[in-house]
């Protein structure tokens, strides 16, 4: 079920609310688990089942692993539920890409190749697959306490808001709150807010951009000139931020409704001055994942400095393979990782020598480069469109000119996106509430700032509503990962 469908908007969730804040409070976890079945179980169909199998599976295997805490038998527990959990993944994920791989390889001294069936990937499996094991590894770390009651494991595991995209949510972080939550107006008033600034990310923003950059990553090679490929690129680097952003502003918004506090997980990255600078920012729930889960049981910066480097680039070629089962994924995750590497031999301290403004310009040309690989549908395609940008395409004649796709409504969300990647908006809400002399956070209601505040989330929820009866189905990028 998407957060952008009127089935969502106008029946789910005002039903849930309506159930939810009944005078009873004993049956609020047990109505969310059922309103998460219910909302994967749209979308993830048969794949339900499946998710419930793993969910009893590391329930169970949390228990036996916290009751053997700091035996050998923990850590085989420990061990044999990541191997499960990772090769349900890589089953749903990598068994055709590999087979497809395997297939190219052999062809070459002729042996016949493999044949499967197209594997369908179940809806936010990678996700999950996180989520389960951060939990049975804080477990065995003891950072948790293996859930004893089974509606509060499956919850964590399968809340809906964070349940397709994440942001990725450590047990430990929502464990009191599956217990007990707290509520209060501001609360709510702050999940609304947020919820309609990620709607409207998404409607007005990232639904519109991405229309010319579908279009123009389509175009043959051959009659992409720089100014196609370069405003090609801008779209797509304005829609995935803004198209995952909102859904992890709605899901932070919706989280917050419920009464639970979900991490940050974007700092506008596109302010970043350097490539680490970046990763600070950008989708930060998972590069902890990755830093905790990975980079530091690898050895993290212990070690020599080619250790360490090593250790970065095998954590960003399984970020990049982590996106999506295609070598345009992992060249992404690698050329990130690359760049970290360059950054950390001695390009970090050059740029520390630079004006602010040619770090910022530094860090977000390498950024939109790697967008081209994550958005490219094949290698051959990526460097087509970097060729474009370059100025090396011969540029044949087109009917589509630049000019063509620089519609009024693309201009305007382009100058909204450009805007609202930037702190200019919050400075600006800060700035009105020390002129009203309201206190810092949400405005107290009835001021002037207040009453302006609530004009403009009124005036972006209608012009969702509108774009969303207008428009086609378009789910969030990060559905398929």
């Amino acid at each position: 079920m998407l957060f952008t469908e009127p089935t969502f908007l106008f029946l789910f969730l005002p039903l849930l609310l309506l159930m939810y804040f009944l005078p009873w409070q004993g049956h609020r976890n047990w109505l969310l688990l059922a309103a998460s079945l219910i909302f994967y179980a749209k979308g993830g169909g048969a794949f339900t089942w499946l998710i419930l199998g793993l969910i009893a599976f590391n329930y169970v295997a949390a228990l036996e692993i916290d009751k053997r805490r700091d035996t050998p038998a923990a850590r085989w527990l420990l061990r044999g539920a990541v191997a499960v959990d990772l090769l349900v993944l890589a089953t749903f994920k990598y068994a055709n890409f590999i087979v497809d791989n395997l297939n190219t390889a052999t062809g070459v001294i002729g042996v016949p190749p493999l044949h499967i069936p197209p594997v369908l990937l179940p809806i936010g499996i990678s996700f999950f697959t996180f989520h389960a094991i951060s939990y049975v590894v804080d477990v065995h770390r003891k950072d948790a306490v293996a859930q004893k009651g089974p509606v509060e494991a499956a919850l964590y595991l399968l809340l809906f808001p964070q349940l397709i995209a994440g942001p990725i949510i450590r047990y430990r972080e929502i464990a009191t709150q599956l217990a007990r939550r707290t509520m209060t107006s501001l609360d709510f008033h702050y999940g609304i807010r947020r919820f309609v600034i990620g709607l409207a990310k998404k409607m007005i923003v990232a639904n519109i951009v991405a229309q010319p950059a579908d279009r123009l990553f389509a175009m043959p090679a051959g009659e992409m000139t720089a100014a196609h490929a370069w405003l090609a690129v801008i779209c797509y680097t304005l829609q995935i931020y803004f198209d995952f952003s909102g859904y992890s502003d709605m899901a932070i918004g919706l989280g917050r409704m419920f009464g639970f506090r979900f991490p940050e997980n974007f700092r506008y990255p596109y302010i970043a001055s350097s490539i680490q600078d970046f990763w600070r920012r950008w989708h930060m729930s998972l590069s902890a994942w990755f830093r905790d889960y990975l980079y530091i049981p690898l050895g993290g910066n212990r070690g020599s400095g080619a250790r360490i480097y090593v250790n970065l680039v095998t954590v960003f070629f399984l970020c990049g393979l982590w996106h999506g089962a295609s070598w345009t994924f992992v060249v992404w995750g690698l050329f990130h990782g690359a760049f970290l590497v360059i950054e950390r031999v001695g390009l970090g301290a050059w740029l520390e020598a630079m004006p602010p403004a040619l770090r910022h310009v530094y860090a977000l040309l390498v950024v939109m480069v790697g967008w081209v690989f994550f958005r490219a549908d094949s290698l051959a395609g990526a460097v087509g469109v970097l060729s474009a940008m370059a100025g090396m395409s011969p540029a044949l004649p087109t009917a589509y000119s630049p000019a063509w796709y620089l519609t009024p409504e693309l201009l305007l969300a382009l100058l909204a996106g450009v805007v609202g990647a930037t702190p200019i908006v919050p400075a600006l809400e800060r700035r009105l509430a020390r002129i009203g002399g309201e206190a810092e956070g949400l405005p107290a209601l009835g001021g002037w700032p207040s009453a302006a505040g609530t004009a403009a989330l009124l005036a972006m929820l209608a012009v969702s509503l509108m774009l969303m009866a207008a428009r086609t189905y378009n789910p969030f990028i990060y559905f398929r990962f």
